[in-house]
């Protein structure tokens, strides 16, 4: 069974992983420019890859506003959230939010906006033969995309 990590936003991915952790596939988050000239979570796009997964449980990272955040970009968070959620619901598909604390615990990435090109540095040592994704410094979403999944693998496997 495929398992799910997403992680969200206008440049973040979906990746589907197999029981045993092995990547077998990356995509990134459909986008389209609205009228306002921003960019959004396509729902009707989100829907059609989930639903293509057939997965078993998709996990993904914890987002909401910060005090520090404005106010567009505070909606826009709660936005994507809430398609992915909706997209997933309608699918009835079990999704588990991990806080990113918990996720990069458990794929052995220290807490720090500093570190996120650790990320993709961890995902390449990960899966080595699929080390073209994550090649360049943008894709450092894709690479979220698959730890966050990983860790929800090793968070079950620890609950079991």
């Amino acid at each position: 069974m495929t398992i799910l990590g997403i992680d969200p936003g206008a440049h973040g991915a979906v990746a589907g992983l197999d029981e045993t952790g092995s990547l077998l596939w990356i995509e990134d988050i459909p986008v389209t420019r609205e009228a306002n000239g921003r960019s959004a979570t396509n729902a009707p796009l989100l829907a059609g890859i989930l639903a293509r997964t057939h997965a078993r449980i998709a996990f993904c990272e914890f987002v909401g506003a910060r005090p520090t955040d404005a106010k567009v970009a505070s909606f826009a968070i709660g936005r994507a959230r809430g398609v992915i959620e909706g997209c997933a619901g309608a699918l009835g598909l079990p999704i588990v939010f991990l806080t990113p604390p918990t996720w990069k615990r458990l794929a052995d990435i220290p807490p720090s906006a500093e570190n996120k090109d650790l990320a993709r540095t961890r995902a390449i040592a990960r899966w080595p033969a699929h080390a073209d994704l994550f090649a360049r410094k943008c894709d450092v979403d894709r690479a979220e995309a698959c730890l966050i999944a990983l860790a929800g693998l090793k968070r079950e496997a620890r609950n079991a």
